[in-house]
């Protein structure tokens, strides 16, 4: 292996063989994504696909927690208490590095082992070969903190059969290994036991190798996928969750006589109110968008929103700053949520914006 410049404490980017790979090493915060970071990838991304020499691009998360658990979310919390704008530049340049990867011209391996949440996802489910483990659980919670799923995860989430997206996108429920393939957010199951082999595989393919060439070098240590959590409750969540407001999806929910249908409602309960309503919406939207672009831009313009919402900062405090685990949301119950309130998130708006470069989008 030898090291390269860009490298930081945070991240290290490193050459094994014809293999570029970007290592985020936060191992005790499971890999949570700093704005130096996001720069740190952008740049190793363009200095890979510029070299001739270098095959595939890979992204794992050092430690055996997992990928990446989210955003830096302590971070954001006190650049918003102080009105400071990091969370709009960041937002702004992680959704630019989603959209390239999404649009990589070289094949780009995501090891999704272990937890792998919100940014985390951003940084995998947009790559062409997204590899799952037994260990591997995806989750984007960010109706629990006041928030919605972004990142372009409105994008994945539409695509997902039937209203599985719509129901992991309101309860921020966690995904097996098995559920991400079957939502279209992986592509191949893996024991982590294989790894090690495959990533030195990797690393003696020829430069320009193409992503069926990777494929098959993935796919000779693919094992049998394991059960999904969800499939035996499909029917149920495609009849309760094809509604078009979070009010009748309850409804739906509360005439179903399952354990799943009552903890499901009841989790639905507990998120933010003006967050699931918000959320339903983007998903909405996003099942009429035409590129991952569309959506991304959508999510930003929310996003700036969030930022001077009630329930984003207070959705943190409750989960990262006091932990007290018991957010106040404002408004307390969803029928108070009104459309306006919702409209809001929606408005066109000044400022700040996001640009996102035409690389050919997927």
């Amino acid at each position: 292996m030898s090291a390269i410049a860009l490298a930081t404490p945070d991240l290290i980017i490193a050459r094994e063989g014809s293999l570029g790979v970007i290592t985020l090493n936060r191992p005790k915060t499971i890999n949570a994504l700093t704005l130096g970071m996001t720069r740190g990838i952008a740049a190793a991304l363009d200095m890979f696909e510029s070299d001739s020499s270098v095959a595939v691009v890979l992204i794992e998360g050092n430690g055996e927690r997992g990928l990446c658990a989210g955003g830096d979310l302590r971070g954001l919390y006190e650049s918003m208490r102080r009105g400071g704008d990091l969370d709009k530049i960041f937002w702004g340049e992680e959704y630019i590095l989603d959209a390239h990867i999404a649009a990589y011209s070289k094949p780009y391996v995501a090891y999704m082992n272990g937890l792998v949440m919100g940014g985390g996802v951003g940084l995998s489910a947009h790559g062409g070969h997204r590899v799952v483990t037994e260990k591997t659980v995806v989750a984007m919670p960010e109706v629990g903190i006041g928030f919605f799923p972004d990142v372009g995860c409105t994008w994945l989430l539409a695509k997902a059969p039937g209203e599985l997206g719509t129901y992991f996108g309101l309860t921020g429920a966690a995904m097996n290994a098995a559920d991400a393939i079957h939502c279209g957010l992986g592509d191949l199951y893996m024991t982590t036991a294989h790894w090690p082999d495959v990533r030195v595989a990797l690393s003696r393919l020829d430069p320009g190798t193409t992503n069926p060439a990777v494929r098959e070098v993935l796919g000779q240590s693919g094992s049998p996928i394991v059960p999904t959590t969800v499939e035996q409750h499909r029917d149920l969540i495609d009849r309760s969750f094809a509604f078009d407001t979070v009010e009748e999806i309850l409804v739906a929910l509360s005439t179903e006589q399952s354990d799943f249908a009552l903890k499901t409602r009841q989790s639905m309960l507990e998120k933010s109110p003006t967050s699931l309503k918000v959320t339903l919406r983007l998903l909405r939207a996003a099942r009429s968008s035409a590129t991952l672009d569309q959506c991304l831009i959508r999510e930003y313009g929310a996003a700036l929103q969030a930022f001077v919402s009630h329930d984003f900062p207070e959705g943190i405090r409750a989960a990262v700053i006091d932990k007290d685990r018991q957010p106040k949301w404002s408004p307390a119950h969803v029928a108070e949520v009104t459309p306006e309130m919702v409209d809001a998130y929606f408005a066109a708006r000044g400022g700040y914006t996001l640009v996102l470069p035409n690389r050919g989008r997927k």
